[in-house]
């Protein structure tokens, strides 16, 4: 929904040089509730970084960046390369951080806690969707570029939905868009989404024990072993469940490796015979972000919701794909990006914010986050690769909605997973620019 927007006050933070780049912290205060602009404030951090002695008129065009997740902080560079390298080339480049991420008023277990109610919490939360996160970029485009100024907004993954809600109520921000397997469904809702999604997870899984073979005795050694209820060196429990859940980076380049690996390593010899080793119960407890990044796992399904509760989808729809029950003696199919509320549980920092959770899962007067009327008249060109084999954004909502939006030009390959963006980003982001300045 559109809501007015003022300029965001702003304090400016250190400036560092290294690498060949000028980076810039900002800060800048906006209003937790764009529709009670004088009410609680947020503070949302940015990183400029721009190509030393590259804009000595300061005329160098903006681009914004759009964290994946949700619930992850923008990168932080060390070195000119990959993709950011790639759009230093021409553009000044502001590293956002999304509200609660990062140095954004980050929302963490211990913050949490001083609501004194889940209902609270659960209030506080919906305020952390993409509109607001748009809100925020609009704020600060007003107060870094003034109101006739424009910037390219690239998006990897949920930043691509994050773009799409930008098109939809604020495209007079936007001079192009750049989207990196993040086009969204625009016109479906979250459970057509995920019957699509379990369909990818089963075929990931059958790709990973074709390379694999080998490791499939091996998982069902370790599941005989969770049987015991090992403890993680933190002192939480690895669960059956838990332990099914690393198939989370199986769209991810290298995750098969990552996993075969890990089980490599699974296994010691103690005084009673094979036992779980503690290397493989350490990096297992380090595998999965949902304690570290909690909107992550409490807000992920919110990303979908337009006007109707959730009910933890994904969990609903298990029962539909029963390759993915956990039985005994069967072959073990690891899942992907399903949010469930068992997580709650089996992530002791997360259990205070479990009725939370559950009231966000049931709220059912979710605003709007896209505007189809206006992304059918859009006029900003629009570049977006999305990857054949993805995942975790389906391929067949991303062309649905690519025919949808004119000035729109869509690359479909299969040549990277999700990641592509940080697999060839400088190759990925020319080709986007190029497409975009040809809609």
């Amino acid at each position: 929904m559109k809501i007015p927007i003022s300029p965001a006050p702003m304090s400016v933070g250190a400036c560092r040089r290294f690498e060949g780049m000028v980076l810039r912290d900002r800060f800048f205060e906006v209003p937790l509730d764009y529709s009670h602009p004088d009410g609680a404030k947020l503070t949302v951090f940015a990183r400029e970084v721009v190509a030393a002695g590259s804009d000595a008129n300061g005329q160098l065009p903006w681009a914004i960046f759009f964290q994946g997740g949700p619930g992850f902080a923008s990168p932080r560079p060390a070195t000119k390369s990959g993709w950011l390298g790639e759009l230093l080339k021409t553009h000044r480049v502001l590293l956002l951080d999304q509200r609660g991420n990062g140095l954004s008023s980050r929302i963490c277990p211990a913050g949490m806690a001083r609501f004194s109610t889940p209902a609270a919490q659960a209030e506080y939360l919906t305020h952390f969707r993409a509109d607001n996160i748009v809100r925020d970029a609009e704020s600060i485009r007003l107060t870094l570029l003034r109101s006739d100024g424009k910037w390219t907004g690239l998006g990897q993954s949920y930043g691509g939905f994050v773009l799409l809600t930008y098109l939809s109520f604020y495209p007079e921000g936007l001079a192009k868009v750049l989207i990196t397997g993040g086009v969204a469904c625009v016109k479906r809702r979250i459970q057509e989404n995920y019957r699509h999604t379990y369909k990818m997870v089963l075929e990931k899984n059958r790709q990973f024990y074709r390379r694999y073979p080998e490791d499939e005795a091996v998982i069902q050694e370790v599941l005989t072993a969770l049987e015991k209820a090992p403890r993680l060196p933190g002192g939480q429990i690895l669960t059956a469940r838990r332990f099914q859940q690393l198939g989370l980076n199986f769209g991810m380049s290298g995750s098969f490796e990552s996993l075969h690996y890990l089980l490599e390593d699974a296994f010691v010899e103690g005084p009673q015979g094979r036992e779980l080793s503690y290397a493989f119960l350490a990096a297992c407890g380090r595998q999965l972000p949902y304690d570290t990044n909690p909107i992550f796992c409490i807000l992920h399904e919110s990303i979908y919701a337009e006007g109707y509760a959730t009910r933890w989808a994904a969990e609903q729809l298990r029962s539909e794909f029963p390759e993915v029950a956990i039985t005994p003696g069967q072959r073990l199919i690891f899942t992907g990006e399903m949010i469930s509320p068992s997580m709650l549980q089996d992530f002791p920092i997360l259990r205070p914010l479990q009725a939370c959770a559950e009231i966000l899962a049931e709220k059912a007067d979710w605003g709007p986050l896209y505007d189809l009327d206006q992304l059918a008249r859009n006029q900003v060109p629009v570049a977006a690769v999305s990857y054949h084999d993805d995942m975790y954004v389906p391929i067949e909502w991303s062309k649905e909605t690519a025919r949808h939006i004119p000035r729109f030009a869509l690359w479909i390959t299969n040549e990277w997973e999700h990641n592509g963006l940080g697999i060839d980003g400088p190759r990925i982001v020319a080709r986007l620019l190029e497409m975009a300045d040809s809609v």
